[in-house]
C-alpha cells in the first residue's frame, strides 16, 4: 500500500490512530511499532512536512546529570534541576499534573530521552550551552542545553527514516494530507478520527486516539484572544508567526466539546527578539533571533530601555513582558558590524546550514572569524535591518521602518556615547549592569566563544552600525490538554476520557503545562519525545512504574 492513500483494501481499523505528523507523533509511533501494535498516523500536510516544526528547531534539549555535562566539569543533579525548573515555573497550587510530569520528566529525562536518542544514532554537540539563566533569581544553575548535532531536521529525518525502515512497517499506515477535522466519539469513548482528503470524508477507526497536531501558536487571532494582558500587556498589533498556521488549536477544540479539560492556553513561550522572515511562507512568518549581548537594546524611540537593560539569555518570559509595555510594542537592536558577525544568530536548522549539515570545520570557523553569511542575508532581505555609517543616517532609516513612533536622535546619541564612554574607561570603572553581564558570561568557555570583551558601539573599526527593529513573536504552546502520567486526556471530572491521549505541545508537553511560565529552554523537543515514549507504553500496557 502506498503512503498517502486509503484504497479498499487498506485497513481502516487500527490499534491506534495519531492526529498528527510532528516529533511526538513520530516518537509515540515508533514506539507503538516497537511494541506490536498497528499504528495509523494521520498528518495534514504533504510528504515534505513530515516532522513538523522538528525540521525548523535549532535543536536544543535540557538535561541534568549527562556524560558530555560532566566532561565539561559541570557538576548537576536531578535534585538541582528540579530546584530551578520548579523556581522558573511558579506552579500554581491547581497545577497538579504539570508537577507530576515536571518531576517525571526531571528523573528520567537522561535514560528516556538523551540516552534514548544516543542509542538510536544521534550525537549532541560537545560543548553545552548556557541559557535561561535568570535574571533575579535561579533559572539554569549550570549549563544544560544540549543542542543535538545536525539540529531538529537530522533529529526528525533520522527518526523518520528509522519508522518507515521499521521491521514492523508493515503494520503502519502513513496518510498525509489528511486534515483531521472531528474525533469519532461513541458510547463513551473517543473511537478514532474522521479526516478529509481530497474533499472527502476519510474514518480512521482505533482502539486508542493520540493527538500530536501541536498548540494554538500558530493561530495569531487565537493567540491575541487568550493573550495575558496582566502579563504581556495589550495583545500586540505587531506579532510575528513563529510557529506554523496549521497549530491553530483546532482539535482542542473538538476535545473540549467531549469534555476535556483545557488549560492555561494564555501559557506561552513566546520570544522578543523576532524580526520579519526574508522569505516568509505565510502571513506574518518571522524568524527569531539569538540577540548579541553586546548589542543595545532600545525603545521605539532609540532610547535605552532601563533602568536594568534588557539582555538575552537571561529570562525570556521577563523579556516578553517588557517587550509588550515598550511604545509600538517593538524595540531595536542597535551595535555595529563586528558585533553582529560574532554575536548574531538565529534560532532554527535552515538559518544554520553548517550546523545543520553537520560540517563541524566549517561551523566552528563562522563562529570565530563572523558569520558573513548571516549578515548579508538579513541585511540585504530583513526590512526590518538598516545600517549607516553615521547615527543620524541610521536613525533617519530607523524612522522610515517605523515612521509611527519618533526616533530620538539626540537621546540615542546620549545613550550610546555614555555606555562607550564607559568602555573607554576601562573594566575596573563598569558600573552598567549589562558589561558586568557580559563579565560573567565570559567565564562560560560556550558564551566566550560567541560574546566579545567589552565592544563599543561606535568604533571606526567595527562600522558600519546596525539597527534591528524586533517584536515579540509567537512560538509554543505552554497549555493545552490536561493529561495524566499515561498521556491520557482528562475530562472535567478529572478522569481519563476512555480512548483519548494527547502528546507534544498538544498537553502544554505534559499534563496541560509541565514548564510552568517560565520554560529553561530545551523542555519541548525532549519533553515531546519524553510524553510519546510514556504514552506508547501506556497503550500498550507496558508502562514504566517509575514514570506513571
Amino acid at each position: 500500500m502506498a503512503d498517502g492513500l486509503l484504497t479498499m483494501n487498506s485497513p481502516q481499523h487500527s490499534d491506534v490512530v495519531i492526529a498528527g505528523g510532528g516529533i511526538g507523533a513520530i516518537v509515540t509511533a515508533l514506539q507503538l511499532l516497537d511494541c506490536g501494535l498497528r499504528v495509523t498516523l494521520a498528518e495534514r500536510g504533504g510528504r515534505d512536512r513530515f516532522g513538523g516544526l522538528a525540521n525548523e528547531a535549532f535543536g536544543g534539549m535540557l538535561f541534568a546529570g549527562t556524560p558530555v555535562q560532566r566532561r565539561n566539569r559541570i557538576a548537576d543533579s536531578p535534585e538541582l534541576l528540579a530546584r530551578d525548573w520548579f523556581h522558573a515555573a511558579e506552579f500554581g497550587a491547581d497545577e497538579v499534573w504539570p508537577k507530576k510530569w515536571a518531576t517525571a520528566y526531571i528523573e528520567r529525562c537522561v535514560p528516556e530521552v538523551h540516552d534514548w536518542l544516543r542509542g538510536r544514532g544521534l550525537k549532541f554537540f560537545p560543548v553545552v550551552h548556557w541559557v535561561e539563566r535568570g535574571d533575579f533569581g535561579p533559572g539554569n544553575s549550570v549549563p544544560r542545553y544540549h543542542l543535538l548535532w545536525g539540529t531538529g531536521w537530522h533529529l526528525a529525518q533520522t527518526l523518520i527514516r528509522q519508522l518507515e525502515q521499521h521491521p514492523a512497517r508493515a503494520r503502519l499506515t502513513l496518510l498525509f494530507q489528511h486534515q483531521v477535522t472531528d474525533l469519532i466519539h461513541e458510547q463513551g469513548r473517543v473511537a478514532g478520527l474522521r479526516c478529509l482528503h481530497d474533499g472527502r470524508e476519510v474514518q480512521l477507526r482505533a482502539d486508542a486516539t493520540v493527538i500530536a497536531a501541536g498548540g494554538i501558536n500558530g493561530n495569531l487571532a487565537r493567540v491575541r484572544e487568550v493573550w495575558d494582558r496582566d502579563c504581556y500587556g495589550e495583545p500586540p498589533a505587531l506579532l510575528l508567526n513563529g510557529s506554523d498556521p496549521h497549530s491553530d488549536g483546532a482539535l482542542h477544540d473538538r476535545a473540549a466539546l467531549i469534555g476535556a479539560r483545557v488549560v492555561r492556553l494564555g501559557q506561552m513561550w513566546n520570544y522578543a527578539s523576532g524580526v520579519r522572515h526574508p522569505e516568509p511562507r505565510y502571513p506574518d512568518h518571522g524568524l527569531s533571533l539569538i540577540a548579541p549581548r553586546s548589542a543595545l537594546w532600545m525603545d521605539g524611540h532609540g532610547r535605552r530601555v532601563g533602568p536594568d537593560p534588557m539582555i538575552s539569555g537571561f529570562d525570556t518570559h521577563r523579556l516578553c513582558q517588557r517587550m509588550g509595555r515598550l511604545p509600538g510594542q517593538y524595540g531595536w537592536l542597535l551595535m555595529n558590524r563586528k558585533i553582529f558577525l560574532r554575536e548574531m544568530s538565529v534560532s532554527g536548522s535552515h538559518i544554520n546550514p553548517h550546523f545543520r549539515d553537520r560540517h563541524l570545520v566549517r561551523a566552528i570557523a563562522e563562529v570565530m572569524l563572523g558569520n558573513a553569511r548571516l549578515y548579508d542575508y538579513l541585511t540585504q532581505g530583513c526590512p526590518d535591518v538598516v545600517t549607516a555609517a553615521i547615527l543620524p543616517e541610521l536613525a533617519q532609516k530607523m524612522q522610515q521602518v517605523a515612521p509611527d513612533v519618533a526616533v530620538d536622535l539626540a537621546g540615542m546619541q546620549a545613550d550610546i556615547a555614555a555606555y562607550d564612554g564607559q568602555i573607554a574607561r576601562g573594566a575596573a570603572f563598569h558600573d552598567d549592569d549589562q558589561l558586568r553581564r557580559i563579565a560573567q558570561l565570559r567565564l562560560w568557555r560556550g558564551d566566550r566563544a560567541r560574546t566579545l570583551r567589552f565592544q563599543p558601539i561606535v568604533d571606526s573599526g567595527a562600522m558600519p552600525l546596525v539597527a534591528v527593529r524586533v517584536m515579540l513573536l509567537s512560538r509554543k504552546s505552554m497549555g493545552g490538554m490536561e493529561t495524566d502520567l499515561h498521556s491520557r486526556v482528562l475530562g472535567q471530572d478529572g478522569q481519563p476520557l476512555p480512548g483519548l491521549y494527547a502528546v507534544g505541545e498538544a498537553c502544554g508537553f505534559g499534563g496541560g503545562g509541565i514548564a510552568g511560565r517560565r520554560s529553561l529552554e530545551g523542555t519541548f523537543l525532549s519533553c515531546a519525545i519524553f510524553n510519546g515514549r510514556v504514552a506508547a507504553r501506556a497503550i500498550a500496557g507496558r508502562a514504566d512504574p517509575l514514570v506513571s
